[in-house]
């Protein structure tokens, strides 16, 4: 007779836990999943993907205005927001089936209820009030959007991207607080849309984190195209009056809009999960604590992705959740490796990222030469669109090994994918030169950036 129900029980539906409970089933083990309200997670329902089909809809605009230059007379658009969302509606339900699909065939129980810790062991259904066992725990709950505002008042009737994603109607005017890549890429979607757009972030240049050319570029972009971006202010009050809102700043502007959405960053899921009860720990957002084997300080308690607060990447999380699988299902002890992830920011245009940012390589102690291209895309030659691309590589200059590669341009999330690869596998900068360019294409530029721009070498 077997000590407890399950071998492991995996609390969270979204791509890690959907993932690990698959993998573990597979490896033979007994396996149960509790999911409180749809399979698929941040991800899928109201993340990356509605947020790529929404980032396509908003592209259409310049895409007819560009027509005209190739000889396309294109009537006046007409943009339909309902039919938008319906149709992401309809594509959404469609992967939510086919997650619980793909999770039952893989022998997992499905639980649809909020579960929740009732000691180390044993985990309370909520719903149905019964309880279960199990000898592992993995703990996938995800985060969600940040509402923590400060002393700002009236931030109640501000949205989130959660609420984006099923508004009523497309908002006239859009005010986006923040200043990554989730504002950054709403505050590109409303206006591609066809609403006017404030952008205001209570630092001195978006995108903290990335690449300062990355920064510039987009900040230059985006303002020519006619996003406001307001910068060094944050919200102390929002008034609602009508169908209109009304920001006041610390800096004493009014500002209107009729929509304000708060994309000030994400947190954790833990709360009400009991994790007092179970002993395990958590920091200080809330994140459950990890090793780089994803375990708690709780041997049989794991957790995998946004809840550990690690990096918020999908793939991250389905990455972590085979580790843990390999780790404890299978016998091979397997860390998380969190190197060399690639990234990419959906704003218009793109920004790729992988490796690090100039500043990084130089705080590791790296003397760097960097390479950087920046060019009109043929398309606009034609187009007449006054846009620009901009390539940079950042080489070590001992060993000629390329540690970081960031791209400012159209499909530049599709470009750093595959550089991704051959910089895990410690291409240098002589690999890159050696590749025959692909012409024409935005990405021979890749391995067609023979002078350096600079050198540096990091303080002493």
């Amino acid at each position: 007779m077997n000590a407890y129900d399950y071998d492991l029980f995996v609390i969270g539906g979204g791509s890690g836990g959907v993932r690990a409970s698959r993998m573990a089933a597979a490896a033979g083990a007994r396996v149960a999943i509790a999911e409180e309200h749809a399979f698929g997670g941040t991800c899928v329902i109201r993340g990356c993907i509605p947020k790529k089909l929404f980032v396509y809809a908003s592209h259409y605009m310049e895409d007819f205005e560009d027509a005209g230059g190739f000889g396309w007379t294109v009537p006046r658009p007409k943009f339909d927001w309902n039919v938008l969302v319906a149709n992401k509606n309809k594509e959404i339900g469609r992967l939510e089936g086919l997650y619980r699909e793909n999770v039952s065939k893989a022998g997992v129980e499905i639980v649809m209820e909020r579960a929740e810790f009732a000691d180390p062991h044993t985990i309370l259904l909520k719903k149905s009030g019964r309880t279960v066992t199990a000898k592992h725990i993995l703990i996938a709950t995800g985060g969600r959007p940040s509402r923590n505002t400060g002393d700002c008042s009236g931030a109640e009737h501000a949205i989130t991207s959660n609420e984006a994603f099923y508004l009523d109607k497309l908002p006239r005017r859009v005010m986006v607080a923040g200043g990554g890549y989730i504002a950054v890429e709403f505050a590109n979607i409303f206006h591609g849309l066809g609403a006017e757009v404030t952008l205001v972030y209570r630092r001195d240049k978006i995108l903290r984190g990335f690449d300062e050319d990355m920064r510039d570029c987009l900040t230059e972009a985006m303002t020519k195209k006619g996003i406001r971006i307001v910068t060094n202010r944050v919200f102390k009050r929002l008034d609602k009056r009508g169908d209109e809102l009304f920001a006041l700043t610390d800096h004493g502007e009014m500002l209107e809009a009729d929509a304000v959405m708060l994309a000030i960053g994400r947190v954790p899921n833990t709360d009400g999960l009991g994790l007092d009860k179970a002993g395990v720990e958590i920091g200080e957002r809330g994140e459950v604590k990890v090793d780089d084997f994803s375990k708690s300080n709780v041997d049989h308690i794991y957790a995998i992705g946004d809840v550990t607060d690690r990096i918020q990447l999908t793939p991250v999380a389905i990455h972590e959740a085979m580790a843990f699988v390999k780790t404890v299902f299978e016998g091979k002890p397997t860390p998380v490796d969190h190197r060399l992830v690639p990234s990419a920011v959906f704003s218009q245009p793109e920004i790729g990222t992988v490796g690090l940012t100039e500043a990084a390589a130089l705080a590791a102690g790296h003397s760097i030469d960097v390479y950087t291209s920046r060019f009109r895309p043929l398309k606009h030659t034609l187009s007449g669109r006054q846009e620009r691309s901009f390539f940079k590589m950042i080489v070590d200059a001992v060993t000629g090994q390329v540690l970081g590669c960031h791209i400012f341009g159209a499909d530049a999330a599709e470009m750093i994918q595959v550089v991704a690869v051959a910089m895990k596998m410690g291409a240098t900068k002589a690999d890159f030169d050696a590749t025959v360019a692909l012409h024409p294409s935005a990405a021979e530029e890749l391995v067609t950036m023979r002078s350096k721009s600079y050198s540096k070498a990091p303080a002493h």
